[in-house]
């Protein structure tokens, strides 16, 4: 949003405050905002401000300050401030779940107090593991020349923006990029979303606590809740923030990385992805009816709203694709339609669907606004055949999120490789195939076309769970992610985003990081010594 957008600056005491260095403080505010319960379209009743740069500057320098003081902490200080953190959540579990219900629409229970909340503090809990044992460093020691190397913090603050989807588990002052930059030893500035603020100040006030609890510096965690475009832009690009943490649309996250990278800083996104899911034609014939249930479930889960959300199914044309395409209509047409987080995620939906049938999509189910309650878009199911796609592949793959997808009917084998030799990156794809083995050969063909244009690949499953496990990769090659090289979700993988390499040349013994010298500080640290995995000492 431009400055012009934003409601006039009112009187401040109605204006929920900002957390900046440990103080609950009325903002510098530009503008205000009101979200709005996406049930009923009505204000939940709070007002937030827009920062200016005063905001933004203030809490950046004194995330340096913090990041050095967390430096001469130690690594116990952190786990434990983890720890407690994800136990304050627990202890006012009801009221977050009951404001971020409001605020997002999604379902209290199971999906909010049951999957997600928990889902949180386990990640939280994970990053202090990863925090205390320190394996994550990566140390590195080379006895013949004496030169040795780890991991570190950045010596400044992240930024973390967090999405309008995960008012917990990606929540920028809570979830998963924010538990790894705290398990590096860095202080975290939350850009709250501003689709769910006061969830978020909710988490900011417990986060704030857990600080004190634990002796933490009171800037280890701040929160603001929105800027316009050229403030957002000097967040990322300042000379003292030691990196940023994105999750949210493509348009928005390159013009904060054009910032960046102008500024030589790092910053680390998740963008846009359709997901494609691959159904070979004996696993049509084996399980067909079961796989148009299992893909109109995973499709309109949370209203489509995940960014695993299968978004194409590819397929090869014949009469058990005739019948998957007949079943999944009738499915997407009378399934109950959800609430969209948002108006802006609604108005979204009906741009996108709309660029899909201007490129040569037949719409099968669906296609309108409404059909639920509050910001709602029906259940849309589209269809192109796999010459068209090939015409327009760029069109064909805009990303609708929410309860949409795009079924792509490809002539042959030779023409569904070429359609996915025209994806662009994603976080998943997968790949259905029958038991006996007959599909063995169509898969060959199409796996290694797949494999380098998704993050993770499945097999017979849809992909909109992500277990939140050390081996898992939630990334891909751009647009999913910025960088393919690096996973939002899998401690202590994650935490390297936020790290820098800090090398030690003929630095004496006794002034190394407790990690590179001789003596394993824990007996169960791993490190490469002389290209050795080893968790014993030096010599």
């Amino acid at each position: 949003l431009t400055a012009s957008k934003f409601l006039e600056v009112r009187d401040m005491s109605d204006v929920q405050p900002i957390l900046i260095a440990g103080t609950w403080r009325p903002a510098d505010a530009e503008g205000t905002f009101e979200p709005k319960n996406p049930a009923t379209k009505e204000p939940t009743g709070e007002v937030y401000p827009v920062s200016t740069l005063k905001d933004v500057e203030e809490a950046i320098e004194a995330a340096a300050v913090a990041a050095e003081q967390i430096a001469e902490m130690g690594d116990e200080i952190v786990a434990s401030f983890l720890e407690r953190f994800a136990e304050r959540i627990e202890a006012r579990a009801d009221e977050l779940v009951a404001m971020a219900n409001a605020e997002s629409g999604l379902p209290a229970s199971p999906r909010l107090a049951g999957i997600e909340l928990p889902r949180t503090t386990d990640q939280l809990r994970q990053a202090a593991t990863a925090a205390r044992n320190r394996s994550w460093t990566m140390p590195n020691i080379d006895t013949g020349s004496n030169i040795r190397s780890l991991y570190g913090a950045l010596g400044g603050g992240v930024a973390v923006f967090g999405p309008n989807n995960f008012p917990f588990a990606f929540n920028s002052v809570a979830g998963g990029d924010f538990a790894a930059a705290i398990a590096a030893g860095n202080p975290v500035i939350g850009k709250g979303n501003s689709s769910h603020p006061g969830t978020t100040r909710l988490l900011a006030e417990e986060a704030l606590g857990a600080a004190e609890d634990t002796g933490m510096p009171k800037a280890t965690v701040q929160l603001i809740y929105r800027t316009n475009h050229e403030v957002g832009a000097r967040l990322v690009s300042h000379p003292k923030i030691g990196a940023t943490g994105y999750t949210g649309s493509r348009g928005a996250g390159l013009v904060l990385k054009e910032a960046a990278d102008k500024a030589g800083k790092p910053i680390y996104m998740e963008l846009s992805s359709i997901n494609p899911v691959v159904i070979l034609p004996g696993a049509l014939v084996e399980r067909g009816e079961e796989l148009a249930g299992e893909f109109t479930t995973s499709c309109l889960m949370g209203t489509g709203q995940f960014c695993t959300n299968p978004g194409v199914i590819l397929m090869l044309k014949g009469a058990n694709t005739d019948t998957f395409v007949q079943a999944t209509s009738a499915q997407f047409s009378e399934a109950p339609v959800g609430t969209m987080l948002t108006e802006a995620v609604e108005n979204g939906m009906e741009r996108s669907v709309g660029t899909l049938k201007g490129a040569g999509a037949e719409v099968l189910a669906g296609g309108e606004r409404g059909g639920g309650k509050g910001f709602s878009f029906q259940n849309t199911l589209l269809k192109v055949d796999g010459a068209t796609f090939l015409k327009d592949p760029e069109a064909l793959q805009e990303e609708a999120f929410g309860n949409e997808s795009l079924l792509i009917i490809a002539d042959d084998m030779d023409q569904a490789v070429e359609v996915t030799r025209h994806f662009e990156g994603n976080l998943t794809g997968c790949i259905y195939s029958d038991s006996k083995g007959e599909d063995e050969p169509h898969y060959r063909r199409i796996e290694p076309v797949l494999r380098k244009k998704v993050g993770r690949l499945l097999n017979d499953k849809m992909p909109t769970g992500v277990a939140v496990v050390p081996s898992m990769n939630h990334g891909g090659p751009y647009p999913a992610t910025g960088h393919p090289g690096f996973t939002a979700v899998g401690l202590p993988s994650s935490i390297s985003r936020f790290a820098m390499l800090e090398c030690y040349d003929n630095v004496r013994e006794h002034r190394l990081p407790a990690e590179l010298r001789d003596q394993n500080p824990s007996g169960a640290l791993w490190r490469l010594i002389d290209q050795q995995w080893s968790q014993g000492d030096v010599g």
